[in-house]
């Protein structure tokens, strides 16, 4: 086995990166997985009376080695994946799910831990709460089945794996296949940035002209600007058939029989279970709790933004009829005629923002912000990592080494699309302890040539600051368990740390200071910084809509009986909405990777709205105190929050932090629904 997988040796104790080869991986997993089983067979056997350290504490690192092994190989299996390594997962995942099976349905394990709960009061805080986690997640996962329930649900969560790295595949391949080839006629309303990045786009791909491709960083400006309907309508109709058999890839890429089987399956796992569908078993654990709370949230502000929506569409409506065009306003026309209307509303023009947005310019004001909110410094090193565009940096606090952060920010074919955090190594205090490895990764536009400035939009900058929130998580974790520590929480707790730090991208002082020009170096003028901010909440209720239909949807495939055609099912909940004609959801089914490339968004989707009514009251404690950069809010921030991963619930957390529950309130605010919710 090639030591590196398990042993890394790079700088910082990051992987060697240009040690492993694609032909490592296959016996590294076998190694891997035959330590990890021998090392969990010695625990449950052991013939000693269970205690907290010989059973519940020796689970978290007898799986060390396999962990860093799938750390290093799903991390770049979602930032530069290729044939082999595809093939390589399809073969992987139903092995790691029966592994995982055996070890967490062990009822060895389970009686084990449920003996040490019943002396739990003398346990630490923090070890009691890993023993109460530790037994919730055996019982979970059918420790206490026994007979045909058992061997089914073993069964069950083997296929699931299948189907999951099935479905995430069939749209990377629907994404990185597609290209649209951009006529020189088609370019008109199209900014000059914007074609640059097209032919950008072609040329990574040996081809002429220019083109678009399924990268939200392209596809989305294109839809914005295009004038040419006929070409909106192309781009747009593919972008939405990802997954749907009528893709790139054609029917080798349908999901929507995979997404069937999942909603299928997964309610005969929590039947298994006792529970009366999937959502009640998912969402056992979260702060909402059950469906019928998540469900009068999403409810409570679907109401407004609908009604905000409609009527931003009758505006959009009559202006494309002002064009000479007959007819309704279509998926393909609204973000074109929503552009327009901001741009004449607030004088905004995306050529005119994008020079202050560069990258490293964004990237400083994230650790500015970070600096000045909990004292983190940054330093750049060079380390060999998966692509020359990832880029590495130690974090550190008064000297003291915190972290490494990686960033990847470019788009190109083999990357997963969207952004996210990962971490290749979790913070703990076991033996001298170890700080987080972690990895944020997005889908910018790359520069046009090399060493040239990278440009964002406004939207992209959000995106930024929202995945270093997550980071956030990680680097200010301080707890002595892996499995709890960082962002390791309740799904909808998760998102608290990482939109709450996008509210400070919007604070003038991080803008005048960050956001210059990048070829005069000028500051943002203080006019078109108003002008964005007075700007930000212009089409707020498509957002909101889009939004909330993929939620809602999430939500109710997994209420009661599974559909046996998650498609028409999809339609009748959005009918049964009164959903705008011309607002489709965020995301659709064959393509909806949150919720269907493995379950942790599932019945979950809504934590991002459930998370922001926590966000909006939280910077609210820094808006009480008058100043955003408060240093006694951000270090009780840091004390309850961004320490505390999962080693206590996040209600408790929460209130121990704002001293009160949140309420809607500050959310409909930020959204500028306040006066139509009322």
């Amino acid at each position: 086995m090639n030591p590196e997988l398990t042993h890394w040796t790079g700088p910082l104790g990051l992987p060697r990166f240009d040690l492993i080869r694609d032909e490592d991986f296959a016996p590294a997993f076998d190694e891997c997985l035959r330590l990890a089983g021998e090392a969990v067979e010695s625990i449950a056997a052991n013939a000693a009376p269970p205690s907290f350290q010989n059973t519940v504490a020796a689970l978290e690192t007898a799986e060390e080695p396999l962990n860093r092994l799938c750390a290093i190989f799903f991390n770049l299996a979602g930032v530069d994946s290729n044939p082999a390594r595809e093939e390589l997962q399809r073969q992987i995942a139903p092995r790691l799910a029966a592994h995982g099976s055996k070890v967490s349905m062990d009822p060895r394990l389970f009686d084990r831990v449920e003996a040490i709960m019943q002396d739990r009061d003398e346990l630490s805080p923090e070890d009691r709460r890993l023993t109460e986690l530790t037994l919730r997640g055996l019982r979970r996962a059918g420790a206490g089945l026994t007979g045909d329930a058992r061997a089914r649900m073993a069964a069950i969560r083997e296929r699931l794996a299948v189907l999951s790295t099935d479905f995430a595949q069939n749209v990377l391949t629907d994404e990185r296949d597609f290209t649209l080839t951009i006529p020189d006629s088609g370019l008109a309303g199209l900014p000059d940035w914007l074609v640059r990045s097209m032919r950008a786009a072609a040329r990574e791909r040996g081809l002429e002209g220019q083109i678009v491709t399924l990268s939200r960083s392209l596809i989305v400006p294109f839809l914005e600007y295009a004038q040419d309907r006929a070409l909106r309508e192309t781009a747009w109709r593919a972008w939405t058939a990802r997954g749907d058999g009528s893709g790139a890839g054609g029917a080798s890429t349908d999901n929507r029989p995979i997404a069937a089987e999942i909603l299928k399956l997964r309610h005969e796992r929590a039947r298994l279970l006792g529970y009366q569908d999937f959502a009640s078993y998912k969402l056992e654990p979260e702060m909402a709790g059950n469906a019928e709370t998540v469900e009068a949230l999403l409810s409570q502000v679907w109401s407004a933004a609908r009604l905000r929506a409609e009527a931003d569409a009758d505006k959009l409506g009559r202006m494309l009829n002002e064009d000479g065009i007959n007819g309704a306003l279509e998926p393909w026309d609204w973000r074109y005629y929503a552009e327009r209307r901001r741009k004449a509303e607030h004088d905004l023009d995306e050529a005119e923002i994008k020079p202050y947005l560069t990258l490293d310019a964004m990237i400083g004001a994230v650790f500015e912000t970070a600096h000045r909110l909990f004292r983190l410094e940054a330093q750049e090193v060079q380390a060999p990592l998966w692509s020359p565009d990832a880029r590495a940096w130690e974090i550190t606090r008064d000297g003291k080494h915190m972290a490494v952060f990686l960033g990847d920010y470019f788009a190109r074919p083999g990357k997963r699309s969207g952004a996210w955090c990962s971490s290749l190594q979790q913070q703990h205090a076991i033996g001298g302890g170890e700080r987080p490895i972690v990895v944020n990764v997005c889908n910018f536009t790359p520069p046009e040539e090399k060493g040239a400035p990278a440009y964002l939009s406004w939207d992209d900058a959000h995106t930024l600051f929202h995945e270093f929130g997550h980071a956030l998580h990680h680097i200010l974790s301080d707890v002595s368990w892996p499995s709890i520590s960082g962002t390791s929480v309740a799904r909808d707790f998760v998102e608290l740390p990482s939109q709450l730090f996008e509210h400070w991208l919007e604070q003038p002082e991080v803008l005048d200071r960050h956001a210059r020009h990048a070829t005069t170096g000028a500051p943002m003028p203080a006019a078109l910084r108003e002008r964005i901010l007075s700007a930000r909440n212009a089409d707020q209720g498509f957002a909101t809509v889009e939004y909330l239909e993929s939620a809602l949807v999430d939500l109710a495939f997994h209420r009661g009986e599974p559909p046996t055609d998650p498609m028409a099912r999809q339609a009748e909940i959005l009918a049964g909405l009164g959903a705008p004609s011309a607002i489709p959801m965020r995301h659709a089914t064959p393509h909806f990777a949150h919720v269907f490339s493995g379950d942790g968004y599932s019945s979950g989707y809504y934590s991002y709205m459930w998370s922001e009514v926590m966000d909006a009251d939280a910077f609210e404690a820094f808006m009480e105190k008058g100043d955003a950069f408060d240093p006694e809010i951000a270090a009780k921030l840091e004390q309850w929050i961004l320490s505390k991963g999962d080693s206590a619930p996040a209600d408790e957390l929460w209130l121990k932090f704002r001293e009160r529950k949140p309420g809607v309130h500050a959310l409909l605010k930020g959204r500028d629904l306040l006066d139509v919710a009322s």
